[in-house]
């Protein structure tokens, strides 16, 4: 139950080099940090039950602005009592802008000053999202941190598209700040774009920290650049963002991003990856990713994991599960999306475990040569 006197707040309890682990405090619970954020994009993690997604670990999830705000209207989930009410998720809730669904997903837009017009994806309807209009959306749906207005430029880009970009988004930033006015209990958080260079990404920090924000993203980055590229970004980038708030980067990812982001300092992340990919038959475990689909699984009465204690590994053959994928039941659809997200909320608490131990690098050498082992023989 939400207990307003709780404010948000964020404090560090350990590090190991550039890892750290922490717990950020709102008053709908505390998260534990580094934290993976399962995505509820429409107000649902796609074949979960919420009170299943808890179950593997999960502090916080996160809720797309831009789908919302076209279906069902965030003005009818306010009138409904709220995002957290309407989806029974009692627990902390982040919600982005809209604007990188607006830039990949809707048709027609036509970026300005103001902001955003563009046309749904879903019937063509013309809407506008602007700093101010995503603030109050985001005010509708009842988030408990709330991401600023920005623009993620489509790459390639050059490098003065990139600068003039992230210069529009840090205006943006300043208008998203002041038009989140004063809302105690409630965050929101800044979002540093640059592209891959260190001087647009330190100009952008800089002006971020200037405005002022209860945490900071680092954004433009999983949007093809590849991993070494995203790694070379992260190696410095949040360094120049201040120590004592949380950081976040949006869109990440596979296991080995995950790790690898944590490693250079990034406290919170999120991905559709482990639920998508769960329900396309795709399953990460301990020994790298396997295919549930593949015949070499028809006749294993083994689990996908004999060390994981999700339910799908507890009680079904990797036979079963393959049975039931390739017939297309739905339940196949929630056993494999469980246990990614129960595989992906291992890594996390493995993760701040080891970190408060001192002993991430050991930690992360396992981590690695576990998923080098490949998959069990097959019988």
């Amino acid at each position: 139950m939400r207990d307003d006197a709780v404010k948000f707040s964020f404090q560090l309890q350990a590090t190991d080099r550039a890892a750290r682990t922490g717990v950020i405090e709102t008053p709908r619970g505390e998260v534990r940090t580094p934290a993976f954020m399962p995505v509820g994009t429409a107000a649902t993690v796609k074949a979960m039950l919420p009170e299943s997604v808890r179950a593997t670990g999960a502090d916080i999830l996160l809720g797309n602005t831009y789908h919302l705000m076209l279906r069902p209207t965030a003005e009818r989930i306010d009138r409904l009592g709220g995002l957290h009410r309407f989806m029974n998720w009692e627990r902390p809730i982040l919600t982005d802008s809209g604007g990188f669904q607006v830039m990949s997903l809707a048709g027609l837009r036509k970026l300005t000053e103001e902001g955003v017009t563009f046309k749904s994806h879903i019937d063509g309807s013309r809407h506008e999202l602007t700093p101010e209009r995503s603030m109050e959306i985001q005010r509708l749906l009842g988030s408990d941190i709330v991401m600023c207005f920005d623009e993620c430029p489509a790459l390639p880009a050059t490098e003065a598209q990139v600068a003039e970009s992230m210069r529009l988004s840090m205006r943006w930033a300043a208008r998203s700040k002041a038009a989140f006015g004063d809302r105690p209990g409630h965050a929101l958080f800044g979002i540093m774009q640059g592209g891959v260079t260190p001087e647009l990404r330190e100009e952008s920090a800089k002006a971020l920290c200037e405005i002022g924000f209860d945490g900071y993203a680092v954004g433009g980055l999983a949007v093809g650049e590849g991993q070494e590229a995203m790694f070379g970004v992260l190696d410095y980038a949040p360094g120049f963002l201040p120590p004592d708030k949380p950081r976040y980067l949006m869109g990440v990812g596979k296991p080995d991003d995950i790790v690898g982001a944590v490693k250079r300092g990034i406290d919170m992340m999120d991905c559709v990856l482990p639920s998508r990919s769960g329900r396309t038959g795709q399953v990460f475990t301990r020994h790298g990713q396997l295919n549930i689909k593949n015949a070499r699984h028809q006749d294993d009465p083994r689990p996908i994991d004999d060390q994981c204690t999700c339910p799908a590994c507890r009680n079904y053959s990797r036979a079963y599960l393959h049975h039931v994928f390739r017939s297309q039941e739905i339940i196949s659809s929630m056993l494999l999306t469980w246990h990614n997200l129960h595989y992906y909320q291992d890594i996390m608490q493995g993760m701040r475990d080891a970190i408060a131990a001192g002993r991430f690098a050991d930690w992360e050498a396992a981590f690695h040569a576990g998923r080098e082992q490949g998959d069990i023989e097959r019988l």
